[in-house]
């Protein structure tokens, strides 16, 4: 996986109206959270705010990339968990940050990269999709920059389900039956069969 760094520092009051001034000040609020929990058994945060200029890199971006956050000195390692943003503007409002332990492995989505000209793609379809990110499981060392699949062989009115690919030292945490990419019939194709078959009957 690829790595960023960026520089945060602590946040000591983490109401409304502080997140309101960090914002002001060109900072995004961010929790990091690690395994650590508290009395009542949920995950402990650790606040802290990162420039919003810092941040561009690591999320409009079609990469999954590995933070290396310094936080006034202390280093963590971690992904990205959630991000909020801004209904209107797209403004990055909050981001949630899972610490890395690299023992344990980890579960994340990575990005789908299609290989080859599919065969239905040569006859005319169109090809669909329908999932930009796959959830694997394994430790963050292991896990690739994008999970290839080769297409070459796909043909219209096919489709390759998540439960057909697999990936050395990978476990897939995505469900089986969730359809990544097919080829749809297009116009141009129709009538190319249809033509095709008025040539056989012809002969």
């Amino acid at each position: 996986m690829k790595e960023m760094s960026v520089a945060g520092k602590l946040r000591t009051a983490t109401g409304k109206k502080a997140t309101k001034e960090l914002r002001k000040e060109g900072y995004v609020p961010c929790n990091l959270y690690g395994e650590a929990k508290g009395e009542d058994g949920k995950p402990l945060a650790k606040a802290f705010a990162i420039l919003a200029t810092d941040l561009r890199k690591l999320v409009y971006t079609p990469h999954v990339y590995v933070a290396n956050i310094d936080i006034e000195g202390e280093k963590h390692t971690a992904v990205m968990k959630e991000i909020q943003f801004h209904p209107t503007t797209d403004a990055i409002l909050h981001i949630d940050f899972f610490e890395i332990n690299e023992e344990k492995p980890l579960t994340i989505g990575i990005p789908v990269h299609l290989v080859g000209l599919a065969q239905g793609i040569r006859d005319g379809g169109r090809m669909n999709l329908s999932i930009r990110k796959i959830e694997v499981t394994a430790p963050f060392r292991q896990i690739p920059e994008q999970l290839d699949i080769d297409v070459t062989d796909l043909r219209i009115g096919k489709s390759i389900k998540v439960g057909q690919l697999s990936f050395e030292g990978l476990d897939i945490a995505t469900s089986k039956e969730v359809v990544v990419c097919s080829i749809k019939m297009t116009r141009a194709a129709s009538k190319n069969a249809a033509a095709e078959e008025t040539e056989e009957a012809a002969e």
